[in-house]
């Protein structure tokens, strides 16, 4: 069995498609604000061309025997203006099929994308996690982030 990573292209919008709906169900039933503030803007396919053609935006597909089972976004975002233009790499949203996990997959994707940042000259990293399934957490707290932030949110 080989797990590897590759950077995603136009070619594969419609594999980053179909792993994003299965991320959408599954976030949805976790936290149903997900699809309005924490996935991508709709239509799907059109966000996913977009962000493989943003020199600022990664998109990583993780593979098993070069079948893809997982994907990985990332982007360089700015920092506040006191930052003196400091940028930070965030990971804003990572997905391994749920029979995929556990495997290496979800890591090949996030040290190629840190690779990547690190190459372009970032020094600090961000990855988005929601409250819910504590893999996703240690997951990240492996890959050496602590959390930093906490989004507290209420509706009526």
């Amino acid at each position: 069995m080989e797990v590897a990573a590759r950077q995603a292209g136009p070619d594969d919008v419609s594999v980053l498609v179909s792993l994003y709906g299965q991320l959408e169900d599954e976030m949805t039933k976790l936290h149903p604000m997900w699809p309005l503030a924490d996935g991508l803007p709709e239509p799907i396919d059109r966000a996913f061309l977009d962000a493989v053609a943003d020199e600022d935006t990664l998109v990583f597909l993780g593979m098993i025997d070069g079948y893809p089972l997982g994907f990985l976004v990332a982007r360089v975002e700015d920092l506040l203006p006191q930052a003196k233009a400091e940028q930070v790499g965030s990971i804003r949203l990572v997905f391994v099929d749920a029979d995929a996990r556990e495997v290496g997959i979800g890591e090949s994707m996030r040290e190629m994308a840190l690779d990547e940042l690190r190459a372009r000259g970032l020094k600090r990293f961000d990855a988005h996690v929601l409250p819910g399934p504590r893999l996703v957490k240690t997951f990240f707290e492996a890959g050496g982030f602590s959390a930093r932030s906490i989004v507290m949110h209420h509706a009526d």
